[in-house]
């Protein structure tokens, strides 16, 4: 009878007893703690801010600023050289089927050791519809 006396109008606690912490109530009727899944995705989403930063700093497409007229400095003693030409943009051609190097190459007026040379990992007996090869 001792075990079910009431001391000041609570029950005693039984031998082992564990405080279980409060949750808080989903809507909705779903229990849960709230914090077991506000805290990942918060720690998901500060992470993905952090990758797209980093990525956007290491991959910028961002085309270098033309030098003005005035920016032009003259060393004394220094030769006049012309500026080295740029290189021709690359163009790409899609495969279309019945297509071969030879006729691609006779279409674009080149050959077809320098289609070759400017692919090198394509074969020209397995040409397939849809892939590109460099033409330029």
């Amino acid at each position: 009878m001792d075990s079910l006396r009431v001391v000041a109008g609570r029950l005693p606690r039984p031998a082992g007893f564990v405080r279980l912490r409060r949750r808080l109530i989903l809507p909705g009727g779903a229990g849960g703690n709230v914090a077991r899944y506000v805290v990942p995705a918060a720690f998901l989403l500060a992470v993905t801010a952090v990758v797209l930063t980093v990525r956007s700093t290491l991959r910028s497409n961002a085309k270098p600023a033309a030098p003005t007229a005035g920016a032009a400095h003259v060393v004394k003693g220094a030769s006049a050289t012309r500026p080295a030409p740029l290189p021709a943009p690359r163009r790409y051609y899609v495969i279309q089927s019945g297509d071969t190097f030879g006729a691609i190459a006779a279409r674009f007026s080149t050959t077809v050791d320098a289609l070759l040379r400017l692919n090198p990992g394509v074969q020209p007996t397995s040409l397939t519809p849809g892939a590109q090869v460099r033409i330029k």
